[in-house]
């Protein structure tokens, strides 16, 4: 499974109420692979608010047994 999620240096991005909190890992916001324009929305609404080094980045989980 293929996911997008949003970085701002070597934090992640969580979108909560219409704001932009930088977070680890497990609270980031992820989106589905079809939502790319509002990814890409929100990647410049981050850059107009002073985020550092933001960049969309594919997230790709699998699952294996243990």
């Amino acid at each position: 499974m293929e996911l997008l999620i949003l970085k701002s240096a070597a934090a992640y991005i969580r979108v909560k109420e219409g704001q932009f909190l930088r977070v680890g890992l497990d609270k980031a916001s992820v989106f589905p692979m079809d939502q790319m324009d509002l990814v890409k929305t929100h990647e410049a609404h981050l850059k107009t608010q002073g985020f550092e080094s933001v960049k969309i980045k594919r997230l790709i989980l699998s699952e294996e047994d243990i």
